[in-house]
């Protein structure tokens, strides 16, 4: 979609329905409601507090939608059970795994071995793999006949080059217990990736573009010609951009003294690491940055450094390039949060990115599903996507059994 894109409509598929950090529950359309349709794809997204289900028809056309704001849990199954009593049957199942491992490498279809090999990368994605597997269970308890598909965000980084991958630790680490980095966010990136080639008008292939994804995690990836070739985090979701509870890259050497000097055990680390720090850990009060622009307007310094070292953390993890033929937002601060867009972009004029971003309202975005948000004339594009994860996990999954 080449031309004019400051406010220009980009045709999304099934663009989300409203704000996404808002707990909300969307039912299915009334013309829709108990129709048989071949090709429905259902798609499950489990994260440590929340469950996503949607269902998405043959030509994208997202059927249904429900947000569960409780942690899946036992009480999945029937918030499942429920779900699909109400909408069409589906053809397919597509999960929405974050770490693959090193096994697998592409999105794959789920049998008693890739199963196994799941549980056995758990311990590297806690706070989604682990919640994750209960609900692959279920669905696979409830939908036997169908096929079910995992979708790794792990996969758009599957081809990072040796350098971007590779830890300076000991070729034993690395060779027999495997560590490398893998990078995350992976099925939001290619969604944004394909969602501003469509829009600039150029193939995917002759791009390089930064793409951010801010939200709960956070990450930055560059990519050239349409693969990752850098990005912030690595073996785990933990390294990288300060986040909303996660601390982001930390000195190890720094976890290292805090358990000999202060006696810190491993799961008191895990925890504090996970749930206590980043922007809620510096701002002692919350993880939301929209909380906290507005304790920083009242006054709050501890509000402004979280927003601060959480902005600069954005500026360090944003790569250079050959060249940079845009800067590509994504996820639910990078949606809906013009003060942070506008304090990374103004800071980044070395790299011919400006400051003086236009700030479209949310609903156009979630309608039309992207925005060019730098000034006409002003430099690098600037652009907002927003977050298109269920859209690709069912795109994918349609991939991956020819459907």
């Amino acid at each position: 979609m080449a031309g004019n894109l400051y406010g220009a409509r980009c045709c999304v598929a099934g663009a989300p329905c409203g704000r996404t950090r808002v707990h909300r529950r969307c039912v299915v359309s009334a013309d829709r409601f108990h129709e048989s349709r071949d090709g429905d794809v259902l798609v499950l997204d489990a994260g440590s507090s929340s469950l996503n289900i949607a269902l998405f028809a043959a030509d994208g056309e997202r059927v249904a939608v429900r947000h569960a704001s409780e942690p899946p849990g036992p009480a999945a199954t029937a918030e499942l059970r429920n779900f699909l009593s109400e909408v069409p049957a589906p053809a397919a199942v597509g999960h929405r795994i974050v770490h693959s491992g090193p096994h697998l490498t592409g999105h794959t279809v789920i049998d008693t071995r890739v199963r196994a090999l799941l549980a056995d990368v758990a311990d590297l994605a806690p706070l989604h793999v682990t919640p994750a597997l209960p609900v692959v269970d279920a669905a696979r308890e409830l939908l036997p006949d169908v096929p079910h598909v995992a979708c790794f965000d792990t996969v758009f980084h599957k081809d990072l080059p040796a350098p971007a991958r590779t830890y300076a630790v000991p070729e034993r680490w690395r060779a027999e217990y495997g560590l490398r980095r893998y990078g995350f966010h992976g099925l939001s990136y290619s969604w944004a990736l394909q969602r501003t080639a469509q829009a600039m008008g150029r193939p995917v292939d002759d791009l390089q573009v930064v793409l951010v994804h801010l939200g709960g995690g956070c990450s930055a990836c560059a990519v050239r010609n349409g693969r990752s070739v850098d990005t912030t985090m690595g073996l785990t979701p933990l390294e990288g951009l300060v986040m909303s509870r996660r601390s982001g890259s930390l000195d190890p050497g720094a976890l290292l003294w805090l358990h000999r000097r202060h006696g810190l055990s491993t799961d008191e680390l895990d925890d504090a690491l996970h749930r206590h720090s980043g922007l809620l850990g510096l701002s002692g009060s919350s993880g939301d940055t929209r909380d906290l622009v507005r304790a920083r307007a009242e006054g709050d310094a501890a509000a402004a450094l979280a927003l601060a070292t959480f902005t600069l953390s954005c500026r360090r993890g944003i790569a250079s390039l050959d060249r940079l033929d845009a800067l590509v937002f994504t996820g639910e601060i990078g949606e809906d949060q013009p003060e942070v867009r506008e304090e990374i972009c103004s800071a980044l004029t070395v790299l011919g990115v400006r400051g003086g971003l236009l700030v479209p309202e949310l609903k156009d975005l979630m309608r039309e599903g992207l925005r060019r948000i730098d000034q006409a004339g002003g430099g690098v594009p600037v652009l907002v996507v927003a977050t298109g994860e269920t859209q690709q996990i069912a795109a994918e999954t349609r991939r991956v059994l020819g459907m």
